[in-house]
Protein backbone atom coordinates (compact mmCIF):
# COMPACT_ATOMS: atom_id res chain seq x y z
CA UNK A 1 0.00 0.00 0.00
CA UNK A 2 1.49 3.31 -1.10
CA UNK A 3 1.08 6.54 0.84
CA UNK A 4 0.82 10.19 -0.23
CA UNK A 5 -0.44 13.39 1.35
CA UNK A 6 -3.49 13.74 -0.92
CA UNK A 7 -5.26 11.53 -3.47
CA UNK A 8 -7.13 13.29 -6.29
CA UNK A 9 -9.91 11.38 -8.03
CA UNK A 10 -10.29 12.58 -11.61
CA UNK A 11 -7.91 14.37 -13.99
CA UNK A 12 -10.22 16.95 -15.52
CA UNK A 13 -9.70 20.66 -15.05
CA UNK A 14 -10.54 20.49 -11.33
CA UNK A 15 -8.28 17.54 -10.60
CA UNK A 16 -5.36 18.91 -12.59
CA UNK A 17 -5.76 22.35 -10.98
CA UNK A 18 -5.81 20.81 -7.52
CA UNK A 19 -2.75 18.68 -8.30
CA UNK A 20 -0.72 21.67 -9.50
CA UNK A 21 -1.70 23.73 -6.44
CA UNK A 22 -0.86 20.90 -4.02
CA UNK A 23 2.45 20.23 -5.73
CA UNK A 24 3.35 23.93 -5.46
CA UNK A 25 2.58 23.72 -1.72
CA UNK A 26 5.01 20.84 -1.28
CA UNK A 27 2.39 18.09 -0.92
CA UNK A 28 2.78 14.61 -2.38
CA UNK A 29 -0.12 13.69 -4.64
CA UNK A 30 -1.58 10.70 -6.48
CA UNK A 31 -3.97 11.60 -9.33
CA UNK A 32 -6.22 8.74 -10.45
CA UNK A 33 -8.19 8.95 -13.72
CA UNK A 34 -10.74 6.35 -14.81
CA UNK A 35 -10.46 7.19 -18.51
CA UNK A 36 -7.46 6.65 -20.80
CA UNK A 37 -6.70 10.38 -21.09
CA UNK A 38 -6.63 13.55 -19.03
CA UNK A 39 -9.00 16.48 -19.50
CA UNK A 40 -12.35 14.96 -18.51
CA UNK A 41 -15.11 16.80 -20.38
CA UNK A 42 -12.47 18.85 -22.22
CA UNK A 43 -11.50 16.74 -25.23
CA UNK A 44 -10.30 17.84 -28.66
CA UNK A 45 -10.08 15.33 -31.53
CA UNK A 46 -8.92 15.60 -35.14
CA UNK A 47 -10.26 12.27 -36.36
CA UNK A 48 -13.81 13.30 -37.26
CA UNK A 49 -13.19 16.24 -39.60
CA UNK A 50 -9.43 16.42 -40.07
CA UNK A 51 -9.27 19.62 -37.98
CA UNK A 52 -9.37 20.15 -34.20
CA UNK A 53 -12.91 19.69 -32.93
CA UNK A 54 -13.98 19.98 -29.30
CA UNK A 55 -16.09 16.99 -28.33
CA UNK A 56 -16.54 18.66 -24.95
CA UNK A 57 -16.26 22.27 -23.80
CA UNK A 58 -15.32 24.73 -26.56
CA UNK A 59 -15.99 28.27 -25.32
CA UNK A 60 -13.46 30.03 -23.12
CA UNK A 61 -16.11 31.75 -21.06
CA UNK A 62 -15.57 34.84 -18.91
CA UNK A 63 -12.16 35.46 -20.46
CA UNK A 64 -11.47 38.36 -18.08
CA UNK A 65 -11.65 35.86 -15.16
CA UNK A 66 -10.65 32.67 -16.96
CA UNK A 67 -7.10 31.45 -16.20
CA UNK A 68 -7.16 29.33 -19.35
CA UNK A 69 -7.37 32.50 -21.45
CA UNK A 70 -3.89 33.57 -20.34
CA UNK A 71 -2.67 30.01 -20.92
CA UNK A 72 -4.07 30.09 -24.46
CA UNK A 73 -2.28 33.35 -25.21
CA UNK A 74 0.98 32.05 -23.74
CA UNK A 75 0.71 28.87 -25.84
CA UNK A 76 0.11 30.87 -29.03
CA UNK A 77 -3.40 29.47 -29.53
CA UNK A 78 -5.58 31.21 -32.15
CA UNK A 79 -8.36 33.06 -30.30
CA UNK A 80 -11.60 34.54 -31.62
CA UNK A 81 -14.02 36.64 -29.59
CA UNK A 82 -17.58 35.38 -30.00
CA UNK A 83 -20.55 37.67 -29.48
CA UNK A 84 -23.36 35.41 -28.23
CA UNK A 85 -26.11 37.64 -29.64
CA UNK A 86 -28.40 35.61 -31.91
CA UNK A 87 -27.90 36.50 -35.59
CA UNK A 88 -30.61 34.41 -37.28
CA UNK A 89 -33.88 32.91 -36.05
CA UNK A 90 -36.37 30.57 -37.72
CA UNK A 91 -39.72 29.37 -36.41
CA UNK A 92 -39.82 25.99 -38.14
CA UNK A 93 -39.08 26.87 -41.75
CA UNK A 94 -40.24 30.50 -41.41
CA UNK A 95 -37.59 33.14 -40.89
CA UNK A 96 -38.26 35.55 -38.05
CA UNK A 97 -39.09 39.09 -39.04
CA UNK A 98 -37.00 42.06 -37.97
CA UNK A 99 -39.74 42.93 -35.49
CA UNK A 100 -39.61 39.44 -33.98
CA UNK A 101 -35.84 39.60 -33.68
CA UNK A 102 -36.20 42.92 -31.86
CA UNK A 103 -38.83 41.36 -29.56
CA UNK A 104 -36.47 38.57 -28.69
CA UNK A 105 -33.70 40.97 -27.74
CA UNK A 106 -36.16 42.89 -25.58
CA UNK A 107 -37.33 39.62 -24.03
CA UNK A 108 -33.76 38.75 -23.05
CA UNK A 109 -33.51 41.99 -21.09
CA UNK A 110 -36.96 41.37 -19.57
CA UNK A 111 -35.92 37.91 -18.39
CA UNK A 112 -32.74 39.24 -16.79
CA UNK A 113 -34.78 41.89 -14.98
CA UNK A 114 -37.35 39.34 -13.75
CA UNK A 115 -34.67 37.00 -12.46
CA UNK A 116 -32.79 39.83 -10.74
CA UNK A 117 -35.99 41.06 -9.08
CA UNK A 118 -37.14 37.62 -7.90
CA UNK A 119 -37.22 37.43 -4.10
CA UNK A 120 -39.85 34.74 -3.55
CA UNK A 121 -39.33 31.03 -2.90
CA UNK A 122 -36.87 29.22 -5.15
CA UNK A 123 -39.24 28.04 -7.87
CA UNK A 124 -38.77 26.72 -11.40
CA UNK A 125 -37.23 29.15 -13.86
CA UNK A 126 -40.29 28.57 -16.07
CA UNK A 127 -42.47 30.34 -13.48
CA UNK A 128 -40.50 33.56 -14.00
CA UNK A 129 -40.59 33.11 -17.75
CA UNK A 130 -44.38 32.91 -17.66
CA UNK A 131 -44.51 36.16 -15.72
CA UNK A 132 -42.22 37.87 -18.22
CA UNK A 133 -44.27 36.83 -21.27
CA UNK A 134 -41.15 36.65 -23.37
CA UNK A 135 -40.58 34.73 -26.58
CA UNK A 136 -39.96 31.01 -26.23
CA UNK A 137 -36.86 31.39 -28.40
CA UNK A 138 -35.23 33.23 -25.53
CA UNK A 139 -36.27 30.43 -23.19
CA UNK A 140 -34.28 28.02 -25.36
CA UNK A 141 -31.10 29.95 -24.67
CA UNK A 142 -31.87 30.42 -20.96
CA UNK A 143 -32.50 26.72 -20.46
CA UNK A 144 -31.44 23.94 -22.86
CA UNK A 145 -28.69 25.81 -24.73
CA UNK A 146 -27.25 27.48 -21.64
CA UNK A 147 -27.92 25.36 -18.56
CA UNK A 148 -28.40 22.04 -20.36
CA UNK A 149 -31.90 21.61 -18.90
CA UNK A 150 -35.41 22.75 -19.73
CA UNK A 151 -36.59 25.84 -17.85
CA UNK A 152 -39.06 23.85 -15.72
CA UNK A 153 -36.13 21.84 -14.30
CA UNK A 154 -33.90 24.80 -13.34
CA UNK A 155 -33.79 26.53 -9.97
CA UNK A 156 -34.36 30.29 -10.21
CA UNK A 157 -31.80 30.87 -7.45
CA UNK A 158 -29.25 28.69 -9.22
CA UNK A 159 -29.83 30.51 -12.50
CA UNK A 160 -29.53 33.83 -10.69
CA UNK A 161 -26.22 32.78 -9.12
CA UNK A 162 -24.61 31.97 -12.48
CA UNK A 163 -22.28 34.69 -13.74
CA UNK A 164 -22.59 36.57 -17.01
CA UNK A 165 -20.00 34.68 -19.08
CA UNK A 166 -19.01 37.52 -21.41
CA UNK A 167 -16.50 37.89 -22.93
CA UNK A 168 -16.49 34.52 -24.70
CA UNK A 169 -13.73 33.21 -26.94
CA UNK A 170 -13.14 30.25 -29.22
CA UNK A 171 -9.76 28.72 -29.94
CA UNK A 172 -8.99 27.14 -33.29
CA UNK A 173 -6.59 24.60 -31.82
CA UNK A 174 -9.23 23.38 -29.37
CA UNK A 175 -10.05 24.04 -25.73
CA UNK A 176 -9.56 20.36 -24.88
CA UNK A 177 -6.12 20.44 -26.48
CA UNK A 178 -5.29 23.54 -24.44
CA UNK A 179 -6.23 21.84 -21.16
CA UNK A 180 -4.25 18.75 -22.16
CA UNK A 181 -1.27 21.01 -22.91
CA UNK A 182 -1.65 22.81 -19.58
CA UNK A 183 -2.00 19.59 -17.58
CA UNK A 184 0.67 17.54 -19.34
CA UNK A 185 3.20 18.08 -16.55
CA UNK A 186 0.97 16.43 -13.93
CA UNK A 187 1.72 12.78 -13.18
CA UNK A 188 -1.57 10.89 -13.64
CA UNK A 189 -2.40 7.20 -13.39
CA UNK A 190 -4.80 6.51 -16.27
CA UNK A 191 -7.35 3.67 -16.56
CA UNK A 192 -7.55 3.76 -12.77
CA UNK A 193 -11.20 3.96 -11.67
CA UNK A 194 -11.66 4.46 -7.94
CA UNK A 195 -14.09 1.91 -6.51
CA UNK A 196 -14.05 2.76 -2.80
CA UNK A 197 -13.00 5.51 -0.42
CA UNK A 198 -12.73 4.41 3.21
CA UNK A 199 -12.43 6.93 6.02
CA UNK A 200 -13.34 4.89 9.09
CA UNK A 201 -9.83 5.30 10.54
CA UNK A 202 -7.19 8.02 10.44
CA UNK A 203 -6.80 9.48 6.98
CA UNK A 204 -8.39 7.81 3.95
CA UNK A 205 -7.80 4.66 1.92
CA UNK A 206 -8.59 4.84 -1.80
CA UNK A 207 -9.09 1.51 -3.54
CA UNK A 208 -9.50 0.26 -7.11
CA UNK A 209 -7.90 -1.98 -9.74
CA UNK A 210 -4.64 -0.11 -9.08
CA UNK A 211 -4.58 -1.39 -5.48
CA UNK A 212 -4.82 0.79 -2.38
CA UNK A 213 -3.41 4.22 -1.57
CA UNK A 214 -3.44 5.80 1.87
CA UNK A 215 -3.51 9.57 2.31
CA UNK A 216 -4.38 12.31 4.75
CA UNK A 217 -7.19 13.51 2.48
CA UNK A 218 -8.90 12.88 -0.85
CA UNK A 219 -10.29 15.40 -3.34
CA UNK A 220 -13.12 13.94 -5.43
CA UNK A 221 -13.62 15.76 -8.75
CA UNK A 222 -15.86 13.31 -10.61
CA UNK A 223 -19.25 14.51 -11.86
CA UNK A 224 -22.39 14.34 -9.75
CA UNK A 225 -23.70 11.95 -12.41
CA UNK A 226 -21.00 9.43 -11.52
CA UNK A 227 -21.71 9.87 -7.80
CA UNK A 228 -25.46 9.38 -8.35
CA UNK A 229 -24.77 6.04 -10.03
CA UNK A 230 -22.69 4.95 -7.00
CA UNK A 231 -19.60 4.84 -9.18
CA UNK A 232 -17.59 5.27 -5.97
CA UNK A 233 -18.51 3.54 -2.70
CA UNK A 234 -17.85 5.48 0.51
CA UNK A 235 -17.19 3.61 3.77
CA UNK A 236 -18.83 4.69 5.98
CA UNK A 237 -21.55 6.14 3.75
CA UNK A 238 -21.54 9.88 3.15
CA UNK A 239 -23.66 11.98 5.53
CA UNK A 240 -27.33 12.20 4.47
CA UNK A 241 -27.03 15.93 3.64
CA UNK A 242 -24.17 15.25 1.20
CA UNK A 243 -26.04 12.36 -0.41
CA UNK A 244 -29.14 14.51 -0.84
CA UNK A 245 -27.02 17.32 -2.32
CA UNK A 246 -25.52 14.94 -4.89
CA UNK A 247 -28.99 13.92 -6.07
CA UNK A 248 -30.20 17.53 -6.04
CA UNK A 249 -27.50 18.33 -8.64
CA UNK A 250 -28.45 16.12 -11.61
CA UNK A 251 -26.53 16.35 -14.84
CA UNK A 252 -27.86 18.52 -17.64
CA UNK A 253 -26.99 17.71 -21.23
CA UNK A 254 -25.84 19.70 -24.27
CA UNK A 255 -25.26 17.62 -27.39
CA UNK A 256 -23.29 18.65 -30.46
CA UNK A 257 -24.21 17.53 -33.98
CA UNK A 258 -21.44 18.87 -36.25
CA UNK A 259 -21.90 18.62 -40.02
CA UNK A 260 -19.19 18.96 -42.66
CA UNK A 261 -20.60 21.41 -45.24
CA UNK A 262 -18.47 22.13 -48.30
CA UNK A 263 -18.91 24.31 -51.37
CA UNK A 264 -21.31 26.81 -49.80
CA UNK A 265 -21.58 29.23 -46.90
CA UNK A 266 -25.40 29.53 -47.09
CA UNK A 267 -25.19 33.32 -46.96
CA UNK A 268 -23.80 33.10 -43.43
CA UNK A 269 -20.68 34.62 -41.91
CA UNK A 270 -18.16 32.68 -39.81
CA UNK A 271 -19.34 32.40 -36.19
CA UNK A 272 -22.91 33.44 -37.00
CA UNK A 273 -25.43 32.09 -34.46
CA UNK A 274 -28.56 30.51 -35.90
CA UNK A 275 -31.53 29.12 -33.96
CA UNK A 276 -34.38 26.98 -35.31
CA UNK A 277 -37.38 26.85 -32.99
CA UNK A 278 -39.67 23.83 -33.34
CA UNK A 279 -42.53 22.15 -31.51
CA UNK A 280 -42.04 20.25 -28.24
CA UNK A 281 -38.67 21.92 -27.69
CA UNK A 282 -37.08 20.02 -30.56
CA UNK A 283 -34.99 23.15 -31.08
CA UNK A 284 -31.65 23.30 -32.85
CA UNK A 285 -28.89 25.88 -32.60
CA UNK A 286 -26.05 26.17 -35.12
CA UNK A 287 -22.67 27.84 -34.84
CA UNK A 288 -21.86 28.62 -38.47
CA UNK A 289 -18.45 27.90 -40.00
CA UNK A 290 -16.15 28.69 -37.02
CA UNK A 291 -12.77 29.99 -38.20
CA UNK A 292 -14.23 29.73 -41.73
CA UNK A 293 -13.98 25.94 -41.53
CA UNK A 294 -16.37 23.74 -43.48
CA UNK A 295 -18.41 23.04 -40.36
CA UNK A 296 -21.92 23.80 -39.17
CA UNK A 297 -21.93 22.82 -35.50
CA UNK A 298 -25.40 21.95 -34.28
CA UNK A 299 -26.46 21.92 -30.62
CA UNK A 300 -29.51 20.49 -28.85
CA UNK A 301 -29.99 20.68 -25.09
CA UNK A 302 -32.13 19.64 -22.16
CA UNK A 303 -34.62 16.80 -22.42
CA UNK A 304 -34.35 16.69 -26.20
CA UNK A 305 -30.59 16.13 -25.95
CA UNK A 306 -31.19 12.99 -23.86
CA UNK A 307 -33.75 11.83 -26.43
CA UNK A 308 -31.53 12.41 -29.44
CA UNK A 309 -28.49 10.76 -27.86
CA UNK A 310 -30.67 7.72 -27.15
CA UNK A 311 -31.77 7.73 -30.80
CA UNK A 312 -28.16 7.57 -31.93
CA UNK A 313 -25.74 9.40 -34.25
CA UNK A 314 -27.45 8.50 -37.52
CA UNK A 315 -30.80 9.86 -36.31
CA UNK A 316 -29.10 13.00 -34.98
CA UNK A 317 -27.26 13.71 -38.25
CA UNK A 318 -30.48 13.14 -40.20
CA UNK A 319 -32.32 15.54 -37.89
CA UNK A 320 -29.75 18.30 -38.25
CA UNK A 321 -29.51 17.80 -42.03
CA UNK A 322 -33.29 17.92 -42.40
CA UNK A 323 -33.47 21.17 -40.47
CA UNK A 324 -30.91 22.84 -42.74
CA UNK A 325 -32.85 21.55 -45.75
CA UNK A 326 -36.03 23.05 -44.30
CA UNK A 327 -34.59 26.56 -44.29
CA UNK A 328 -31.97 26.51 -47.07
CA UNK A 329 -33.54 24.05 -49.52
CA UNK A 330 -32.89 20.41 -50.34
CA UNK A 331 -29.79 21.26 -52.41
CA UNK A 332 -27.90 21.61 -49.13
CA UNK A 333 -27.94 17.81 -48.77
CA UNK A 334 -25.43 17.54 -51.59
CA UNK A 335 -23.02 19.78 -49.69
CA UNK A 336 -23.11 17.78 -46.46
CA UNK A 337 -20.40 15.13 -46.61
CA UNK A 338 -20.20 13.92 -43.04
CA UNK A 339 -21.69 14.33 -39.60
CA UNK A 340 -21.47 12.92 -36.09
CA UNK A 341 -22.87 13.38 -32.58
CA UNK A 342 -21.28 13.82 -29.16
CA UNK A 343 -22.59 11.39 -26.56
CA UNK A 344 -21.70 12.42 -23.02
CA UNK A 345 -24.78 10.71 -21.61
CA UNK A 346 -23.25 7.36 -22.59
CA UNK A 347 -19.82 8.09 -21.11
CA UNK A 348 -19.94 6.06 -17.88
CA UNK A 349 -17.24 8.18 -16.24
CA UNK A 350 -19.24 11.41 -16.80
CA UNK A 351 -22.95 10.69 -17.52
CA UNK A 352 -23.94 14.14 -18.80
CA UNK A 353 -22.61 17.62 -19.51
CA UNK A 354 -22.71 19.57 -16.23
CA UNK A 355 -24.63 19.82 -12.97
CA UNK A 356 -27.94 21.70 -12.70
CA UNK A 357 -29.62 22.36 -9.34
CA UNK A 358 -33.20 21.19 -9.07
CA UNK A 359 -35.83 23.87 -8.35
CA UNK A 360 -35.72 24.71 -4.67
CA UNK A 361 -32.36 22.99 -4.23
CA UNK A 362 -29.74 25.59 -5.15
CA UNK A 363 -28.21 25.25 -1.65
CA UNK A 364 -27.04 21.77 -2.66
CA UNK A 365 -23.87 23.27 -4.13
CA UNK A 366 -22.93 24.81 -0.79
CA UNK A 367 -23.72 21.60 1.09
CA UNK A 368 -21.63 19.41 -1.19
CA UNK A 369 -18.71 21.84 -0.90
CA UNK A 370 -18.45 21.13 2.84
CA UNK A 371 -15.65 18.64 3.67
CA UNK A 372 -16.60 15.28 5.18
CA UNK A 373 -14.70 14.49 8.37
CA UNK A 374 -12.02 16.95 7.24
CA UNK A 375 -10.76 14.20 4.93
CA UNK A 376 -13.09 14.04 1.91
CA UNK A 377 -13.42 17.14 -0.26
CA UNK A 378 -15.43 17.63 -3.43
CA UNK A 379 -14.48 19.94 -6.30
CA UNK A 380 -15.43 20.58 -9.91
CA UNK A 381 -17.78 22.52 -12.13
CA UNK A 382 -20.73 21.68 -9.86
CA UNK A 383 -19.00 23.59 -7.05
CA UNK A 384 -17.57 26.50 -9.03
CA UNK A 385 -19.87 29.22 -7.69
CA UNK A 386 -20.81 31.82 -10.32
CA UNK A 387 -18.59 30.04 -12.90
CA UNK A 388 -20.56 26.81 -12.50
CA UNK A 389 -20.74 24.52 -15.54
CA UNK A 390 -17.46 25.82 -16.98
CA UNK A 391 -13.98 24.36 -17.27
CA UNK A 392 -12.43 27.50 -15.81
CA UNK A 393 -14.79 27.29 -12.85
CA UNK A 394 -13.81 23.66 -12.34
CA UNK A 395 -10.11 24.58 -12.35
CA UNK A 396 -10.61 27.41 -9.88
CA UNK A 397 -12.68 25.10 -7.68
CA UNK A 398 -9.88 22.52 -7.66
CA UNK A 399 -7.28 25.16 -6.81
CA UNK A 400 -9.43 26.59 -4.01
CA UNK A 401 -10.12 23.20 -2.44
CA UNK A 402 -6.42 22.32 -2.65
CA UNK A 403 -5.61 25.42 -0.58
CA UNK A 404 -8.21 24.39 2.01
CA UNK A 405 -6.80 20.86 2.17
CA UNK A 406 -3.26 22.17 2.69
CA UNK A 407 -4.46 24.39 5.53
CA UNK A 408 -6.39 21.52 7.14
CA UNK A 409 -3.48 19.09 6.80
CA UNK A 410 -1.23 21.60 8.57
CA UNK A 411 -3.73 21.94 11.40
CA UNK A 412 -3.88 18.15 11.81
CA UNK A 413 -0.14 17.56 11.40
CA UNK A 414 1.64 15.91 14.36
CA UNK A 415 3.28 18.38 16.73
Amino acid sequence: MSEVDVVIVGAGAAGLGAAKALRAAGQTVAVLEAMDRIGGRAWTTTTDFGVPFDIGCAWLHAADRNPFFADARAAGWTLQHHDMTLDHLWFGSRRASDAEMAQMREAEEALAACVAAHEGPDDRLSSVIANCHYLRANSTFAGPMDFGADDDEISISDFKLAADLDPNYFTKEGFGALIHHWGADVSVTLNAPVRQISYDGPGVTVSGPFGQIRARAVIVTVSTGVLQYDGIRFDPPLPPAHLEAIFDLPMGLLTKIPLAVSGTRLGLEPFDDLLIERHARHDLFFLAFPFDLDLMVGFVGGDFAWEIEAAGPEAAVDFATDRLADIFGSDIRGHITHGCMTRWSAERHVRGAYAVARPGKSAARTTLAEPVADRIWFAGEALAGPLMQTASGARLSGESVAAQVVAQCRVNAPA
